[in-house]
Formats: structure tokens, sequence, C-alpha cells
């Protein structure tokens, strides 16, 4: 999963406490368990923690540039790294690690703002140009990895992967938005750019931030670029048994280029057409049965755990499923602690039940 938090002063480059940073990142521990680390400079802190995903002992992060330039904290996985890799070394390039951060890092010494455009994954990332002394936010094409920010009293900017990493900062105000109030009543979340918190935003999906450092101790904070959004306007013409091949085609790309790990990894099955499509690609990919997990609940109305179980026998996965009760309220306090803000789907429940079971499936 990954994690990372920072401050960066938007006026004069005044120092960061490194201490203030860890303690942002150690709000989000949770999200890293296999490394941490903080760097800072004039004006500007980053720290992260890792979850080992691609080249687990070869990537630590914060991660400096070859040439000393920029450094990134990011959170997330570029499925055409390796692509972008060969790409970026075919234009003078050069790479000490296997993994796919240092290519973000590349890409954006050659691409500049327009890198992101050309990183196919799930990401957030936070980016200081030293020589240009601007920061660089992005978030993926639909929001998978979250982002929130905030400007502070004493002109600096905090940010993180979390709201709860903001909310260790001294600075930070604990205002209730009576409008994201309104948001979730509508919606049942608090969606982008909003949240819970007012003044706390969150980096929309598809969007990016680019940040100067300057002089004037008023420096404001930059709209938000949009650098991707979905379109309708051009629909796909031709016959159903064509239309039908280009689906599976970007299917069986889709599923494949997200089981690049050197780490086991495996797929949640609900039974679902969704969900068996996708393990069924797996099954397709790979040479070993695939893992895959279920949820099962106490109320025959809402259980598909008998067919997450055909689905698994078909494919000779190595399938583990667990029963859960959908009303038990009794982790209320700690979802509440895990999501931030409030959250009405009630599958979050029984998910995290299933997730922190002790018992053995």
């Amino acid at each position: 999963m990954c994690g990372f938090a920072g401050i960066f002063h938007l006026g004069t480059p005044k120092p960061v406490d490194p201490a203030r940073v860890e303690r942002m990142c150690d709000a989000i521990a949770h999200r890293g368990p296999d490394g941490h680390g903080v760097w800072t400079a004039p004006g500007v802190g980053l720290g992260h923690r890792r979850l080992s995903i691609i080249d687990v002992a070869g990537s630590p992060q914060p991660m400096m540039s070859r040439d000393g330039r920029a450094c990134l904290v990011f959170n997330g996985e570029i499925y055409n790294y390796r692509e972008l890799r060969e790409e970026l070394r075919a234009a003078g390039a050069e790479f000490r690690t296997d993994g796919d951060s240092e290519v973000i890092l590349a890409a954006w010494q050659r691409w500049g703002q327009d890198c992101v455009a050309r990183l196919h994954g799930m990401f957030a990332f936070a980016l200081y140009d030293l020589a240009e002394r601007t920061l660089f936010l992005a978030r993926d094409r639909l929001g998978v990895k979250p982002l929130f920010f905030a400007r502070l009293s004493d002109g600096s900017l905090a940010f993180g992967s979390e709201l709860k990493a903001l909310t260790a900062h001294p600075l930070l105000r604990r205002d209730i938005d009576p409008l994201a109030i309104e948001d979730y009543l509508a919606w049942g979340y608090v969606p982008d750019h909003r949240s819970i918190l007012k003044g706390v935003e969150k980096l929309a999906a598809g969007h990016s931030l680019m940040l100067r450092q300057d002089s004037s101790s008023d420096a404001a904070v930059p709209q938000a670029r949009r650098w991707w959004d979905v379109s309708f306007a051009e629909r796909r013409k031709g016959s159903p048994a064509d239309l039908e091949a280009e689906l599976l085609h970007r299917l069986r790309q889709a599923v494949t280029s997200r089981m690049v790990s050197d780490v086991p990894l495996g797929a949640f099955l609900s039974g679902g057409v969704d969900s068996s499509s996708v393990v069924a690609l797996m099954a397709e990919a790979s040479a070993d049965p695939v893992k895959t997990c279920s949820i099962g609940f106490d109320v025959a109305a809402l259980d598909e755990s008998n067919y997450a179980a055909q689905v698994a026998e078909l494919f000779a996965t190595d399938h583990r499923a667990r029963r859960v009760s959908p009303d038990d309220f009794a982790a209320i306090d700690e979802l509440a602690a895990i999501f931030d803000e409030p959250f009405a789907d009630a599958s979050a429940l029984p998910t995290w039940r299933s997730a922190n079971s002790r018992e053995k499936p």
C-alpha cells in the first residue's frame, strides 16, 4: 500500500523539522511496515512508509534521482514501468534500481509535468525539484490512491496519503466543513475535492498540482490541473465479434499488467461477473494456482459465497473463505479511525472483520 506525508513552504523556504514529518508518517505507519525514511531540504520535508511489492530490497524512499536534482515519495504501482524504463534508457537515462519509483523520477526529468500521462497504474506521489524549487503533486486517473493537502497558518502546505497524517501536524485546524456534511448525507461519503475538515482538500482524480517556492509570504496555492478525464465522445464501432475480441484483449492486458509483483498476490473473489472475469484471466496467465479469498455472510439473502466457491472450483484456485455477520458493530470505533471521514458503505464492516480475523479459514 505505502504512504507518504510532507511539508512544503510556498513562501520563504523555512527549515522543516524532520521529527514533525516523521510524526506525520508515524500516524500512517500501518500503510508501510517494511521501511521508512525522511528527507528535508530548505523549505521542504518528505517522509515515506513503505510496503514492498516491487524491487523489495532495492527501492527505499524518499528516493533521490541519480543526479541528485529531485526527490520522490510515491504510493502505488506503475504497471508499464518496464516499458518506460527501456524507453528512457534508450534516451540516455541510467538506473540504479529495478523498481518503478526511479522510473517516475526519470520520467519527470524527461517530460516534466506531462510525465503523468505516460504512467499507467494507480499512484499518488510528491516530487520536489531542487533546481526549480518546485513541488509536484499528482494523482492517478481514477483516484485509486488518495492524497490530502491543507494550507497551514505558518504559510506551509501539509500533505499526506491519509487525513490522519495531516491531523498529526499541530497547526492543522479541526473544524468540520458543513458542505462536506451535505455531501456525505447525499452520497454516503465525502467526494473529491472536499474533505470532512474545513481547509483540507483531496487532490482530485486525474489532477496534478505544481507548487513553487516564492519569497512572498502570502504565496497562494494554485489551482490543480486536470491532466486526464474520461471521454464518451468517440464510441468504438465494429461487429459484435470484433468488439468482444477487443474487450477480451484489453481485459487480458489489464489483468496481466497488474500481476507484476515480487511478493505473492491474489484476488478478492465475490462470484460476480467482474471478479470472476479477473480470476479467469489470472488463471490463464499463471502457471500456479491463483490465490483467491471471499467473504460469506450469515444472512442468506446477502450471502454469495456459493458463487465464489463455484468459480474457485472451476479455475482450481487456492481459495480461502470467511463467514462474518453484517450486523457486527463492535468494531465501529476502529472503522472510524481507519476511514478518517464518515463512510456509509456497510460492506466496510465485514471486509474489515474478515481481514483482521485471527481464526483460521
